[in-house]
């Protein structure tokens, strides 16, 4: 189950996880929830955030089977996730809007925020290509650095300006967007043969 670490693939897996996550893009949502609900528990939202990805990442074929979903469905669905996601990041639009919470260190930021639904799909599909110790050190990275940013996120604003994360925003839409069409392509082929 478990082979020797291979960094391109926790490189490869940790920039498609943090593609998906967009925790820089969503820094003005944060800064959003901050001024609606206060304080924000950063470590509480990633440690939860984590523990969904590696139970989903252990578990999410398990649950899939269960509810009667393969795999290559799933990927089909959260590829549609992931293209809707990459229009809303590069078109600066929004597509899906919740009401205001009243707290959002768990929900909206652990789930969906952090671990939703992309993030679930993408998992997935990464454990059809790369080892289950790489996605999980992957994902450990990425949460680490979500820790950061949440926790530092007043200060990324200043530094940045609101011009600079719509770049960021914008360039990582287009990878997703790329990635989105990839996991499609390579599972509507396998749906149908």
């Amino acid at each position: 189950m478990f082979k020797v670490l291979d960094f391109r693939q926790i490189f490869t897996a940790g920039m498609i996880l943090f593609a998906v996550i967009d925790i820089i893009g969503n820094i003005p949502i944060i800064i959003d929830l901050r001024k609606k609900v206060g304080h924000i528990q950063s470590e509480k939202a990633s440690i939860v955030a984590g523990i969904i990805m590696i139970v989903f990442l252990f578990l999410g074929k398990e649950i899939l089977n269960l509810i009667g979903i393969d795999v290559n469905s799933f990927a089909v669905a959260g590829s549609f996730i992931l293209f809707f996601l990459a229009l809303e990041m590069i078109l600066g639009i929004s597509l899906y809007k919740d009401d205001a919470p009243e707290t959002a260190s768990v929900v909206p930021l652990a789930f969906p925020l952090i671990a939703g639904a992309g993030t679930m799909t993408s998992l997935v599909s990464l454990q059809a290509e790369y080892e289950t110790l790489n996605i999980i050190v992957a994902i450990v990275i990425n949460i680490i650095f979500v820790y950061l940013v949440l926790k530092s996120s007043g200060k990324i604003e200043r530094i940045l300006g609101s011009q600079g994360i719509n770049v960021i925003r914008k360039v990582f839409g287009v990878i997703l967007l790329a990635i989105a069409v990839k996991l499609f392509a390579a599972n509507i082929q396998s749906l149908f043969s």
